[in-house]
């Protein structure tokens, strides 16, 4: 009998390698609070991001006309995953531990399976629906930190919400990839590699976290840390979440779905949780709770419920960075 896919050393590296640097990324995040505001963190991380993708991209500077044909969409799914998404995330971490966020982020999937129900006709089955419950435990229990009253008197931690509406944009953005439109579909596909089309959306994306920087910094009047680092160590931190979660973890990603498809890989995503609890307790002193493994087994159950559907109503829809 030969070896599953997943189980070749190579597969098993691409899909283990972009949850650790995204836990890694989440944890970062948590120790950087203080040091640089959370939106301009974000859009420091794409810029830098985009001058690193340069030299992998520049054909794209070649095919202005298609990416003008096409900058509507090119700028929703940029502002959706490289705008939002990451920027709520490192919001969410101002009040929120890495653990919460990861595995929060985790539940991405049931999300997903949602907006294709309501807004692209994907039928919901019985067993996708019972999936969603137990992933939606999962989230509730780690918000309310164990202890139910905190859900009935609406004392949420405010990152648990943001990371909760961050992971409904990356389902709407992951959704616009496997649903594009015409012109990004097919042979009307311009002949864009992995790093000219992360380029473009990440492009788009530091418009829009260059516009929120701005405002985030209206908004503090003043009363905030300086917009760019000014230690060693802070810039070591975002040379690490600019080449590892932004630019590694994309590529590997996208390589380890093509080989074992988004259904198996998903479940690879979830050792994002499992990963930041260990840098949590390596770095930031900070130990799982009693609810947090609980919580990680209902997401991961309610994902492998969810999977189980028939395969008609199965999506193509596949995590590429975080």
């Amino acid at each position: 009998m030969s070896r599953p896919a997943y189980l070749a050393p190579r597969t098993l590296t691409l899909l283990i390698l972009p949850p650790l640097m995204w836990a890694g990324n989440a944890v970062v995040g948590r120790l950087m609070v203080g040091t640089l505001p959370p939106v301009a963190m974000n859009a420091l991380r794409w810029l830098l991001v985009a001058l690193l993708l340069m030299p992998l991209s520049m054909r794209i500077w070649r095919d202005m006309a298609a990416i003008r044909e096409r900058w509507v969409y090119l700028a929703v799914i940029g502002v959706l995953g490289v705008g939002t998404y990451n920027a709520m995330q490192y919001l969410a971490l101002q009040t929120s531990s890495p653990l919460n966020v990861t595995l929060i982020g985790s539940s991405v999937p049931v999300w997903m399976m949602l907006v294709g129900a309501l807004a692209y006709g994907q039928r919901l089955h019985g067993r996708q629906f019972a999936g969603a419950v137990l992933s939606i435990l999962g989230v509730l229990l780690v918000m309310a930190q164990g202890k139910w009253e905190v859900l009935r008197q609406v004392r949420l931690v405010p990152g648990d919400l943001l990371m909760l509406l961050a992971s409904l944009a990356w389902a709407i953005y992951s959704w616009m990839l496997v649903r594009p439109p015409a012109n990004m579909s097919g042979p009307a596909r311009p002949d864009w590699d992995w790093a000219a089309f992360l380029q473009i959306q990440v492009l788009f994306g530091v418009i829009w976290a260059g516009a929120s920087t701005a405002v985030e910094a209206i908004m503090a009047n003043g009363a905030q840390p300086p917009m760019w680092p000014t230690t060693w160590s802070s810039w070591g931190a975002m040379a690490f979440i600019a080449v590892g979660p932004s630019i590694l973890a994309y590529r590997c990603w996208g390589l380890g779905v093509q080989a074992v498809g988004p259904t198996m890989a998903s479940f690879f995503g979830n050792l994002t949780s499992i990963f930041a609890a260990m840098w949590s307790a390596l770095f930031l002193g900070q130990h799982p709770s009693w609810y947090h493994p609980i919580a990680l087994l209902l997401i991961t159950a309610g994902i492998a419920v969810s999977s189980h559907a028939p395969a008609s109503v199965k999506s193509d829809v596949g995590r590429d960075g975080s």
